[in-house]
């Protein structure tokens, strides 16, 4: 099978396009053609060899496909061959081929293209998880996304305002923060040094109930100033590359709880969890409610190309890998 696949770690570009053998389903697995796969932050990480999961080399990176099932092993009854499908897994998905545990995989409507199945797969259940699992927002609570304008940022918006909240979305630049706004975003602040002062002034000096924040650095500084008294604060990602560090003293004085967020963990923990958040995004997708902005796709060969722009901020929205012809990846069925 063509693949991506990481000979040497290093930076996006060292990224290797060639064959690889093609797995098979084995028992209790599900035997996906890949036809598009998803593009995130934690690729880069895992190709450059510093993320916390690493298999041995060579691999293909991707933790996000949509395609149609060629085989199934032994044991799955949920699947047959031609089934379209969306899945998470830890890696493989920069490939033609992946074999995928059945809990990890997911029905896939036939109202929704290969390529935006892919797009909103990781994305959309980080953010989900983020505000319904780990935060527990409630409606009419408003919510602050930093990110604003990238996949899981996206996607935390569109899913806020469905659970009945309001959000300020942070942006780092004009065009992020207008892509934001057409997301639904109730209001939009820049990621620089006003941020919290900004959030201050739009909630009447009372800050937001909730925090999503990816970026790290001095805007998870100012992300936990922004914060209400019992605000919630939860740590997606540093995207920024600045691991920040916690003011104990200020979460004493506002009552307030910073949560972690590692959602691959609750794919191989609680992958019934998954699936029925997937399955309510799909819904929302369904209804209009959710969209996803996919920004650019990259065929398999540039899948370096892909990782470095996402490494260099310079596409807004998703960016998403296809291993099929256009008109196969944005088919309804």
């Amino acid at each position: 099978m063509r693949a991506a696949f990481v000979e040497t770690f290093g930076p996006p570009e060292s990224l290797v396009t060639g064959e690889l053998p093609d797995p098979v389903a084995g028992p209790g697995e599900v035997l996906i053609e890949v036809a598009a796969a998803g593009v995130n932050f934690p690729d880069i990480l895992v190709v450059a060899g510093t993320y916390q999961i690493l298999p041995e080399r060579p691999f293909s990176p991707g933790k996000e496909v949509a395609g149609t099932v060629r085989a199934v092993g032994n044991g799955v009854d949920r699947f047959a061959v031609g089934d379209r499908v969306l899945a998470q897994v830890e890696h493989g998905g920069y490939a033609e081929l992946v074999a995928v545990p059945e809990p990890q995989v997911v029905a896939l409507p036939d109202g929704v293209p290969f390529v935006d199945a892919a797009a909103f797969g990781l994305g959309a259940i980080t953010a989900h998880f983020a505000l319904v699992r780990r935060a527990n927002l409630q409606p009419g609570e408003i919510v602050l996304v930093t990110g604003a304008g990238g996949g899981v940022g996206s996607a935390a918006v569109q899913i806020a305002k469905a659970l009945g909240a309001s959000v300020i979305a942070a942006a780092q630049d004009e065009q992020r923060a207008t892509l934001a706004k057409e997301q639904g975003a109730d209001q939009v602040v820049l990621a620089g040094p006003s941020m919290r002062d900004d959030v201050m002034a739009l909630t009447d000096g009372r800050g937001v109930n909730v925090v999503l924040e990816l970026v790290g650095g001095d805007v998870f500084a100012q992300s936990l100033r922004s914060t209400a008294w019992e605000g919630r604060l939860v740590v997606i990602g540093f995207a920024s590359g600045d691991l920040p560090s916690v003011k104990a003293g200020h979460i004493l004085v506002k009552n307030l709880a910073v949560l972690g967020l590692q959602v691959s963990d609750y794919r191989d923990r609680e992958p019934e969890a998954v699936r029925a958040a997937i399955e309510h995004m799909l819904q929302l997708y369904l209804e209009g409610r959710l969209t996803v902005p996919v920004a650019r796709t990259f065929p398999l060969e540039e899948a370096g190309a892909a990782l470095a722009a996402v490494q260099a901020g310079s596409v807004p929205g998703k960016v998403v890998l296809t291993c099929r012809p256009a008109a196969d990846v944005t088919a309804l069925a």
